[in-house]
């Protein structure tokens, strides 16, 4: 949705109204002075790479295949709908992407236009998704977003990767939330801050396994180095639309010049690093198996703001505040993540 025909103030109130996950709070973007950031290593990066994202995350990484699939082998979509859901209107996203089990996108109006679009060359040719990797995972007792959802998403994918490439879980009585098996986490089945719970399952194990075939075993604690960067730095679209400051998990055999696969894992609504510090990017399970597996873990950061843009919870734009073209290689997050991964694999 174009930010000039909407009425935004009008709107906050809905959001008040529905949005469970996200409280109408303006959460300060804080960025890390420049003296707590530090250069990246010198990386030797496999060009293809894999996705992950949670909820907003979630449908950014779906948007982020569909429009870079030519470099992309695999996503994981946890907690969220199918591609262009939103249509570019807040208040579709509100009727039949979110906590509704009413909700019934308007699947062949979404996939006429990401048609349109490839044929004007906003995203990869469907041929470039066919052999890629999908993973699907929805907890049944979701109250954000309408665990029905999966099942459009999935048949959504069925479209344009083969049914044997694609594994949809949608049977675990999990809540709003990215499943560890870390003990020490909050209850399976809340939906709370960081939004990490413990649910006596492993969702980075499997949806890793899934992506990439095999991995190996996990490590017990990360070895590897959490590095805080400039964002804006590395891609010049990031300016107008991301955190100064994002993160990079590299092991230390990538440290050291090894051959290394890239990994990009988008945060959930909330849960960026402005809201919940580095548990996100030190807690989802990624970091202990990308030590194992030769794994460097990019975890893009966007950043929350009241008006112009309306994104007070720092979601990814999977509705359209950025613009129209939001969910295509136009759409300013898809940019500057693209100019990051591309940073970092050249």
């Amino acid at each position: 949705m174009q930010n000039s025909v909407v009425n935004y103030p009008a709107m906050a109130g809905a959001f008040m109204r529905k949005f469970k996950l996200f409280s109408f709070t303006l959460l300060s973007a804080v960025a890390l002075p420049l003296a707590a950031q530090q250069a990246l290593p010198k990386l030797q990066l496999a060009e293809q790479i894999t996705l992950s994202g949670l909820s907003s995350g979630a449908y950014m990484a779906g948007q982020y295949h569909l429009a870079f699939a030519e470099q992309i082998s695999g996503v994981a979509m946890l907690a969220g709908g199918p591609v262009y859901c939103a249509q570019n209107s807040l208040g579709l996203a509100l009727e039949h992407c979110f906590n509704k089990a009413s909700s019934s996108p308007d699947m062949s109006a979404i996939n006429q236009y990401l048609t349109a679009q490839r044929t004007a060359g906003k995203l990869a040719p469907v041929t470039a998704l066919k052999d890629d990797k999908v993973w699907i995972f929805h907890g049944s007792k979701d109250t954000t977003v309408y665990p029905g959802l999966a099942a459009v998403l999935n048949q959504q994918y069925q479209q344009w990767v083969d049914a044997d490439n694609i594994a949809l879980i949608t049977d675990k009585a999990f809540g709003h939330t990215f499943p560890t098996d870390n003990t020490a986490l909050g209850s399976c089945d809340v939906s709370e801050a960081p939004f990490l719970a413990s649910c006596n399952y492993d969702a980075a194990g499997e949806l890793l396994k899934h992506l990439l075939g095999s991995v190996k075993a996990k490590t017990a604690t990360g070895s590897g180095q959490l590095i805080p960067f400039s964002q804006h730095q590395l891609a010049a679209a990031a300016k107008g639309t991301l955190a100064e400051t994002g993160y990079l998990y590299v092991p230390k055999s990538c440290a050291s010049g090894e051959r290394c696969r890239l990994h990009v894992s988008f945060h959930g609504c909330k849960q960026n690093a402005a809201s919940v510090g580095q548990a996100y990017v030190s807690g989802n399970g990624l970091n202990n198996y990308a030590d194992s597996n030769n794994i460097v873990v990019l975890y893009p950061q966007t950043t929350a703001s009241n008006m112009n843009p309306f994104n007070p919870n720092a979601c990814w734009d999977w509705w359209g505040y950025t613009g129209a073209d939001y969910a295509t290689k136009e759409g300013m997050q898809l940019k500057a993540i693209h100019q990051l991964v591309q940073a970092l694999t050249d």
